[in-house]
Order: structure tokens, then C-alpha cells, then sequence
């Protein structure tokens, strides 16, 4: 009887947990298929009109692009600055080292609004026009700390033998780093990778604050907001949410499934 209730606790438990996870996201995907004006309970019939109409709006497909791009671009660049900085603070005696990690790291907690104040001035002062790149250096500036931190904390000691190894066969130290050291925390540099782009994806202040003409998803979408509930914003929403699934799923189904069998 005990394990009768302690079984049952378990997974009335796990359903809480998972219903308090996923149930926003399963209303967004219902009502993104409301036949109504308003994406709003009760659920009038099932419709694609609202899906359609995401296509057709230039500037919502345009946002969602720019989204792209600047997610893309400035993770890359966060991950490599981060790779360098790890790679030389763990395998070199720096002056100050523990003093240039702190500085890294210190950005992660400062809040989005603060750093996005302070990119906007000094772009001001040296008269740079903002733009998808400034938003992208902003974008760069918040990862490069969380690149950092994942991928130096996986430089172990054990990594130093293999390095050694192929110094003694003739590689020199760029040999070393980009064919020996980095396929050997290519998980690691992919961790970094993918949760940058997931910070840069739904970040709005920066985007908000350095940006003008062209825009990123989150700024379009808040500026459809602005007008009201449009049942557009659950429609994309859902796009890119069906979207990061399929990238989840092919990256199981190849990289990683790959990894556990070898």
C-alpha cells in the first residue's frame, strides 16, 4: 500500500510538474488555431487563417529573419571570443587571471536594461547608427560571459595530456587548439552554442533599445501588442516553438545519437 501512494504521489507529481511547464505552451498552440478575432476562450472551430496571415505579413516574416540572423551570427562570435578566452586563461599563466575571469563572468549579473543603456551611449558617442549589428554586439556582450563559463569549466586536466601528445608530434599551438582541444569540447562549445541563441531569440530590451528600422521577432511582436490580443502572435509563436522541436529532434536523432554510439 505504501508504494501503492508513494507510486502515485510520484506521478501525480511529474504531471504537475510537466502540466505547469507545458500547459501555456499547448493554449498557445490551440488558440493559434482559433477561427475569431480574438485568441481567447471559448474555442470557436479549428482554422489555418491566422497561420496564412503570419505568411503574408512581410514584416512579421522580415522580424522573424532578423531574429535569425542576429541570433546566429552573434552566438557564433560569442562562442568563439568565449573558446579563446577559456582556452588562454586555462592552459596560460596570465597576469590577473583570476581578476580577467571575474571581469568576464561580471556582465552576467548586470541587468539586460543597465548593459543595453550603456551600449547605447557609447554607440551615440562614437556616432555608430544602430542597426541589426549593433544588436548583435549587445547580443554578444550578454553570451560572451555564459560561452565562457560553460566552456571553461569543461577544460579539465585531463586534456592537457592529449594536448601534450600532439605538441610532441609537431603541432603547433593553432594545430593544437583548433584540431586537438576544440573537437574535444565540441559538446561543450555546442552547449554554449545553442543557449546562446536561445537568449538572443526571446531578448527584447536590447533588441528594443538598439535597433530602429529593421527589427527583431520580439520587438515586432510587441509592437503588434500594442494594438491589442491578434491571433498572429500565437501563430508564430507556435511556428517557432514547432520549429526548436524539429532542431531538438534532428540534433537527437544525429549528433547525439551518434555520440552514444561510439
Amino acid at each position: 500500500m505504501r508504494d501503492l501512494l508513494s507510486r502515485s504521489f510520484g506521478w501525480g507529481y511529474l504531471i504537475i510538474i510537466y502540466g505547469f511547464i507545458f500547459l501555456p505552451v499547448a493554449v498557445l498552440v490551440l488558440f493559434s488555431f482559433q477561427d475569431g478575432r480574438l485568441p481567447v476562450p471559448p474555442f470557436n472551430g479549428f482554422s489555418l487563417q491566422w497561420y496564412e496571415a503570419v505568411f503574408a505579413d512581410r514584416k512579421l516574416m522580415a522580424a522573424l529573419g532578423n531574429s535569425f540572423l542576429v541570433a546566429t551570427g552573434s552566438s557564433t562570435v560569442a562562442c568563439l571570443l568565449g573558446f579563446l578566452a577559456a582556452y588562454a586563461l586555462a592552459r596560460y599563466k596570465l597576469p590577473g587571471s583570476a581578476l580577467q575571469r571575474g571581469l568576464l563572468i561580471a556582465p552576467m549579473t548586470v541587468s539586460y536594461l543597465i548593459i543595453a543603456l550603456g551600449l547605447l551611449a557609447v554607440l551615440n558617442a562614437v556616432k555608430v547608427p544602430l542597426s541589426l549589428w549593433t544588436v548583435g554586439i549587445g547580443h554578444v556582450v550578454i553570451n560572451l560571459p555564459l560561452c565562457f563559463a560553460i566552456i571553461y569549466a569543461s577544460m579539465g586536466d585531463h586534456h592537457i595530456n592529449i594536448e601534450r601528445a600532439a605538441r610532441d608530434l609537431g603541432a603547433n599551438d593553432l594545430k593544437v587548439m583548433a584540431l586537438v582541444t576544440a573537437p574535444m569540447l565540441m559538446p561543450s562549445i555546442l552547449a554554449a552554442f545553442f543557449l546562446s541563441v536561445t537568449f538572443s531569440w526571446d531578448e527584447f530590451i536590447i533588441a528594443f533599445l538598439l535597433s530602429r528600422f529593421d527589427v527583431t521577432l520580439p520587438v515586432e511582436i510587441w509592437s503588434m501588442l500594442r494594438s491589442g490580443l491578434n491571433p498572429k502572435t500565437n501563430a508564430i509563436g507556435s511556428l517557432v516553438f514547432l520549429g526548436s522541436v524539429a532542431v531538438l529532434l534532428v540534433l537527437e536523432l544525429t549528433l547525439f545519437g551518434r555520440n552514444r554510439k561510439t
